[in-house]
């Protein structure tokens, strides 16, 4: 299937769709899962959060991945690898959101597993990095599971809020593909 990224043991990481609407929406709508960027999404937010991301596809061949549990055929969550600039330094950034029903059942490790081998492997990178908010305490156990490593922060401003955001860095030497 064209639509397909990446496959897991258990997942399917594949590209979003105008309709995949209303799963975006179970996730970007629900203040549990959304509580580190402090605000939820508007109908409005989403359609441009498909467009962005079907843009990405486009520009770079990455973006948010929807996450398929291939037993369930549910979407558990969102996957992205794709490019960065902090303060003027380009990046590959991990990042993740799961839906609040599939919170602490190893699905994000899995999928940013298989994001950081795929970034190893295809991209020619020597490292990636996770932008997490401090207080996300769940976010930066995924990432220090992978051994990943605090080297910056900076302040992102998002909705008009500023927010701090710590700058959490796995490098190729540090990762054993598997």
């Amino acid at each position: 299937m064209e639509n397909i990224f990446i496959e897991t043991e258990r997942l399917i990481l594949r590209k979003m769709e105008d309709t995949d609407f209303k799963i975006l929406a179970s996730m970007l709508k629900n203040p549990s899962v959304m509580y580190a960027w402090e605000y939820v999404f508007e109908d409005i937010d989403i359609l441009a959060w498909i467009k962005k991301n079907r843009e990405y596809y486009w520009k770079y061949g990455l973006g948010f991945f929807l996450a398929v549990d291939k037993t369930l055929n549910e979407v558990v969550g969102q996957i992205a690898l794709m490019p960065d600039n902090i303060e003027g330094i380009d990046y590959y950034e991990i990042g993740y959101m799961l839906r609040e029903e599939f919170f602490y059942q190893g699905y994000a490790r899995e999928a940013v597993k298989a994001m950081i081998e795929y970034a190893f492997a295809n991209l020619d990178i020597e490292s990636v990095i996770f932008e997490i908010r401090p207080e996300n305490i769940s976010s930066i156990k995924v990432a220090e599971f992978f051994n990943a490593k605090v080297t910056g922060e900076f302040v992102k401003n998002v909705q008009g809020k500023k927010m701090k955001h710590l700058i959490y860095t796995l490098k190729k030497e540090d990762f054993v593909l598997s």
